[in-house]
């Protein structure tokens, strides 16, 4: 009987063994296990952290890119270029489920780039500040002479502008009057069109110092009052645009003023408005109308 409860003592300190050390083995497993699970949270945190670390950082490059090509400089075409490189990483990052840290290094470069850009951009600009600044000085000049010359030659509301129209000629003073001719060759000046033998049509070429001197040429456009082009009729053409014509002066231009008369000799002239238009190629640069009874 004794023999019997020592055993069952010595059975039950076996068990009792047995299950302190299953659970200071499982203690130990539990504790591993937690341990490896904060690991393992740490380094998802971090990579999140990282993540949208450099997705702001390239969010942030997006958005100076954005605002440099609002400005339209000549730099435009190398800044939509990068820009587009941020928005590929930035495509990149967005599907990375990795370590992001690796995406920093092309971040770097990226905003390297910028920064170069950027300061490039602003002396551009600067340069465009300077050259408008000097422009809108020329244009006031530019002003100023067209004042002069219109006092001077007794005003052209088709003087020039701008830069380009400055050097261009100015026609004025544009007359017309029908005349009958005798047979002496004597001219008088009639209103009626059943006189009429010829048109007199004269203009004056205003000096212009600037001007490219030498033969010129003016296409004159005489219209009855039935919209007929009296005279040759002749088309000539410009680029897609047409011109019908009455005659052709040629004038030998030296910078000085140049008064020029041409007659259109006809007959049966209709009763009615007359328009006259002088064309340098096709730009109109002067008109008038006259009437006939």
């Amino acid at each position: 009987m004794e023999d019997q409860q020592n055993n069952s003592h010595t059975s039950l300190k076996i068990i009792i063994g047995v299950l302190a050390f299953l659970l200071i083995g499982s203690l130990a497993y539990i504790y591993k296990i937690s341990t490896e699970a904060k690991q393992v949270q740490t380094v998802l945190t971090t990579t999140l952290t990282e993540k949208e670390s450099v997705m702001k950082d390239l969010q942030e490059l997006k958005a100076t890119y954005d605002a440099a090509i609002a400005e339209n400089t000549s730099l435009s075409e190398e800044l939509v270029k990068e820009r587009d490189k941020v928005v590929q990483l930035m495509n990149d990052v967005e599907k990375s489920k990795g370590d992001a840290s690796k995406y920093r290094s092309q971040y770097l470069k990226l905003e390297s780039n910028m920064k170069s850009l950027m300061a490039e951009n602003e002396g551009l600009k600067k340069q465009n500040k300077t050259l408008t600044n000097q422009r809108d000085s020329t244009v006031v000049v530019l002003g100023e002479a067209k004042k002069y010359n219109e006092v001077l030659v007794g005003q052209n509301e088709d003087l020039s502008k701008t830069v380009e129209k400055g050097s261009k000629l100015t026609v004025l003073n544009m007359q017309t009057a029908a005349y009958k001719l005798r047979s002496s060759g004597k001219q008088i000046e009639t209103e009626k069109a059943s006189r009429a033998d010829v048109l007199k049509i004269s203009f004056t070429i205003a000096e212009n110092q600037i001007a490219k001197s030498g033969d010129k040429e003016y296409y004159v456009q005489v219209i009855d009052s039935k919209s007929n082009v009296l005279g040759e009729k002749q088309t000539v053409s410009f680029g897609d645009k047409s011109l019908t014509y009455s005659f052709i002066s040629k004038v030998k231009y030296e910078n000085k003023t140049v008064n020029v008369s041409e007659d259109l000799p006809g007959k049966d002239f209709a009763k009615g408005t007359y328009f006259v238009n002088v064309f340098d190629k096709n730009e109109l640069v002067s008109k008038t109308s006259f009437t006939l009874k």
